[in-house]
């Protein structure tokens, strides 16, 4: 039993989904659903980024739109797109993406940090790379994709 949980110390689990025909993920632990797509109600003076609020069974959820925060076009918004709601640094936000691809369970030892290319925007968010099935996968440090300026504004 003690090499179980050895095991399943040294492995991550990952949430994977699409955003412009690449993959990305988020540690599992941090994902508290999946829904399919809603429209969000914008937000006066909000970043580009943020694609608005939604109700969430009574709570007001803020929604990003991860293409347009990691400086890619942003997600069309239709019945094909998910709202992954995750939770991290004290807040929860839905990102809008792609579509979910997979659930991974891998050893830590296959992530690999990001080369450092200090004039690439978009790398500061990720946190990890890894190959599964010849597939690229970037895993998100979620603290630095999610604002905050959201828990500071009242």
């Amino acid at each position: 039993m003690t090499e179980t949980r050895s095991q399943s110390s040294t492995e991550v689990e990952l949430l994977s989904f699409r955003l412009a025909e690449q993959e990305y993920s988020v540690p599992i632990m941090s994902v508290r659903e999946i829904r399919g797509w809603t429209r969000a109600t914008p937000l006066p003076h909000s970043p580009p980024f943020m694609r608005g609020v939604i109700n969430l069974r009574g709570t007001v959820l803020p929604v990003i739109d991860l293409a347009s925060r990691l400086g890619m076009p942003p997600v069309e918004g239709d019945a094909r797109n998910v709202i992954i709601v995750v939770h991290a640094g004290g807040q929860s936000v839905g990102l809008l993406v792609d579509a979910v691809s997979d659930i991974l369970a891998l050893p830590r030892s296959d992530l690999q940090p990001p080369p450092e290319l200090a004039a690439d925007y978009a790398h500061s968010f990720v946190q990890a790379l890894t190959i599964v099935d010849g597939r690229m996968i970037r895993v998100l440090d979620l603290s630095a994709v999610l604002p905050t300026y959201q828990t500071e504004a009242a």
